[in-house]
């Protein structure tokens, strides 16, 4: 696995690049220091995952990966921050990352990495806490919601089951035991729901579930 690290902080940088190579598995192919470095990084290099610190002079990471996001829709990011700070954290999943960790949870890291890799979603916290923390709507309220939005866009009993389950954390072969179908099951009903939903990916599908809407902008 090729990743990219940027992080302003050199110390952070190169302790992470020690532990992540030590794994064996894990090739850091560039390092920098800002957003602008991030966006040339993964132009030169295309590695298969970006690790991006958030907050970092000349360019926030969250300004770089929307720009590298908008060049190359299917990268991986991963941000890299110090607090659970939930702007960032709500601005980070509306624009397709595929997660957060926290920089002092240095022993999930590479395990996250490998989750991001495996196309699953990683959250350095309860990921539904901090969703419905940020949505207005009484739990009941978005129940209702949801219940409407199936409904206008014939959301089956089975796809709603698959719905919640994503939102969970749960990946395709984790959801395919739950409701007892194959991967290449759940896989199609996955496309199936984000068709009809007009949403890009599950991180868009966790958000809608959490607030009770499909009108998700970056």
């Amino acid at each position: 696995m090729n990743i990219i690290i940027i992080d302003d902080d050199k110390i952070v940088e190169t302790s992470l690049k020690t532990i992540l190579e030590s794994s064996g598995k894990i090739n850091v192919v560039a390092t920098g220091s800002n957003g602008q470095d991030a966006v040339a990084l993964y132009n030169q290099y295309l590695p298969n995952i970006a690790l991006l610190d958030i907050q970092m002079p000349v360019m926030t990471g969250l300004d770089a990966a929307a720009q590298i996001l908008q060049q190359h829709p299917t990268a991986k990011i991963l941000f890299l921050t110090t607090f659970l700070d939930n702007d960032y954290i709500l601005q980070a999943i509306k624009m397709g990352a595929k997660g957060y960790i926290l920089k002092q949870d240095f022993a999930n890291i590479a395990p996250a990495l490998n989750a991001v890799m495996s196309g699953q979603m990683v959250f350095g916290g309860n990921l539904g806490q901090t969703l419905t923390t940020l949505a207005p709507q009484s739990t009941e309220t978005l129940h209702y919601q949801r219940q409407q939005l199936y409904s206008q866009f014939c959301i089956t009993d089975k796809e709603a089951a698959v719905i919640t389950l994503v939102a969970n954390g749960l990946n395709n072969k984790e959801i395919g035991q739950k409701l007892f179908l194959s991967d290449g099951t759940v896989r199609n009903y996955l496309s199936q729901i984000l068709e009809k939903l007009h949403l890009r990916d599950r991180t868009q599908l966790a958000v809608f579930y959490y607030t009770g809407s499909t009108s998700i902008e970056a």
